[in-house]
């Protein structure tokens, strides 16, 4: 894939090169042949080539972040069945402050 990238980007340089040294050629019309045929068309063709990567990436992702969510509700579910040795709710767990007389 990215010699076939390399290669297209060298033809549109080299393009880019005879217009710019063409007799009836520009610097401006080098810049918008590399441009149009070189680097916009890479850019799209790479970014399509590029899709099923990421979308491969975002549901791994998305696999990885439910499967925290499910091991943390069942982290919850066991936790809050259990309780103290008189089989009383706990209380809570800062002592109070006590005032001077």
């Amino acid at each position: 894939m990215w010699i076939v990238a390399i290669a297209w980007m060298y033809v549109a340089l080299l393009m880019a090169l005879a217009e710019a040294t063409s007799t009836q050629g520009s610097i401006l019309g080098a810049i918008i042949t590399f441009v149009m045929y070189g680097v916009g068309p890479l850019a799209l063709v790479m970014y399509l080539i590029g899709t099923p990567a990421r979308r491969r990436v975002r549901r791994a992702a998305e696999e990885a972040e439910w499967r925290a969510q499910q091991a943390a509700a069942a982290e919850a579910a066991s936790s809050s069945t259990q309780t103290d040795a008189g089989s009383l709710p706990a209380g809570d767990g800062i002592a109070t402050e006590r005032k001077e007389p």
